[in-house]
């Protein structure tokens, strides 16, 4: 018989997990990239809240561990140039400033052209991505330049006019220069004399200090993150709308290479970044508002009547870019009307029903 000591039985154990194979975790680099410094709400929140909420459900399984690496400001890319950045695998996953690019991204647009809606990026933001998986138009749009969508980003409250000069109302407006970034200049095409400059929001605080411009089209958050106060001390509260302006995809490439965990963690990460960067955005409006004016500016209410004016006197952008997409052979209008119902079962309705005439 044999006999056994507890030093022994140890041993035994000790030898019989050793000889059990541990399981690997994968390591999966994943270079993000955007032109925007680290101080802007969407990338400060991708480092914030994206990167550290990925690593926590991939840590659930513990198969994979992201090795992030990120570049911003303008260390791989400018602003403008994220989309040809992804396209080109310079970045694996990219925040794209999507009014830059309204001719590979059309359907992006379709806030943009329908302003004097919705004045809250919470709301914009789900209907905007409902819509894009609802449609293929916009995924279409990306793949075509080597992306894969995951989720729409909606960063501000609402456009407003931030001038060097006093203003009273919209007819203040009148025969000023005023930067705006996209298609928002299209909304200057109902106020006589003005001139749409087109910019970017690192460049707006040197076009209003020089006068190159008049007047920028930005949102208070912006504003105050960007110190707009200084350079542009009168704000025109005109609540032009919120409008999807940052989209999160991934370098097709590199999307394929991915372990399927890894790609389910993405997109469910995307929605909540989403919902997360609209939520701060809102919750950041009044603030901005309220630091805006202890940093010495002054703000100036539209009326509901200057408004409506205001929206009635401008061409009907939204019809124009459901046709032109209809023409493409994409569902334009239905993608514009479902769009709008949206907001309205939300509770925003218009000053001016952009699926008329």
């Amino acid at each position: 018989m044999k006999h056994f000591n507890k030093k022994a039985l140890l041993g035994a154990a000790l030898a019989t997990l050793t000889a059990i194979p541990a399981i690997a975790q994968e390591r999966i680099s994943a270079v993000v990239i955007d032109g925007y410094p680290a101080r802007a709400l969407w990338v400060k929140e991708f480092t914030g809240f994206f990167i550290p909420e990925v690593d926590r459900r991939l840590a659930e399984t513990g198969n994979y561990v992201m090795d992030w690496q990120e570049n911003y400001g303008g260390s791989i890319v400018k602003p403008r140039g994220v989309l040809e950045g992804v396209q080109l695998g310079l970045g694996d996953i990219g925040i794209v400033t999507t009014i830059f690019h309204s001719s590979k991204l059309p359907s992006q647009g379709l806030a943009a052209v329908t302003p004097f809606v919705a004045s809250d990026a919470r709301a914009v933001a789900k209907a905007v991505d409902e819509i894009a998986r609802e449609y293929p138009a916009m995924q279409n749009e990306f793949a075509a330049q080597n992306q894969v969508y995951l989720a729409t980003g909606v960063v501000l409250d609402s456009y407003q006019v931030f001038s060097t000069s006093p203003v009273a109302s919209v007819s203040d407006l009148e025969g000023k220069k005023i930067a705006g970034a996209g298609m928002n200049l299209r909304y200057l095409e109902g106020i006589d004399g003005a001139a749409g400059v087109r910019g970017g929001l690192t460049d707006f605080y040197n076009m209003l200090q020089t006068g190159l411009v008049d007047a920028g089209m930005l949102w208070p958050e912006a504003a105050a993150t960007f110190k707009i106060s200084e350079v542009a001390p009168y704000m025109l509260n005109a609540n032009l709308g919120a409008v999807n302006s940052k989209t999160v995809t991934v370098n097709q490439d590199y999307w394929n290479s991915l372990p399927d965990e890894v790609k389910d963690v993405l997109k469910a990460v995307a929605v909540d970044y989403r919902d997360h960067v609209a939520g701060i955005a809102m919750d950041r409006a009044a603030a901005s508002k309220a630091a805006y004016v202890e940093a010495g500016g002054t703000i100036v209410e539209v009326s509901a009547e200057d408004r409506a004016s205001w929206a009635s006197a401008m061409p009907n952008i939204a019809q124009e870019w459901a046709a032109n997409l209809n023409d493409r052979g994409e569902p334009g209008t239905q993608m514009l009307e479902s769009y709008l119902g949206k907001l309205e079962a939300a509770g925003f309705t218009g000053v001016r029903d952009w699926t008329t005439e």
